[in-house]
């Protein structure tokens, strides 16, 4: 099988989930990518993008991206690939509300 353009060293890998916790994989053909979970900063930065969700998920990618192959972020299919499961890097809590 041969080797997916851009895939990150083991090493590289380590660094990233070090810093940010955890780390994604996005896989598009025969490129990938990865991604760390977006923050407050980031998320709230992509909502003030109205009206316009390529442009909400081209900060979105740029924001959280790490590493892999550039063709992802300039090829429109590889493009829309990647950022259609962008919402799976998203974490949220599950909260429990209770009227006292």
């Amino acid at each position: 099988m041969e080797e997916l353009k851009g895939t990150a060293t083991a090493e590289q890998i380590a660094d990233w989930k070090k810093k940010h916790g955890d780390i994604f994989k996005a896989v598009v053909d025969d490129s990938v990518c990865y991604l760390k979970t977006p923050d407050r900063k980031i998320m709230s930065y992509v909502a003030t993008i109205p009206n316009n969700p390529v442009r909400a998920n081209e900060v979105l990618l740029q924001n959280c991206w790490l590493g892999g192959d550039e063709s992802i972020k300039t090829d429109d299919e590889k493009f829309f690939g990647v950022t259609s499961k962008l919402n799976e890097i998203i974490k949220i809590k599950e909260a429990e509300i209770t009227k006292l």
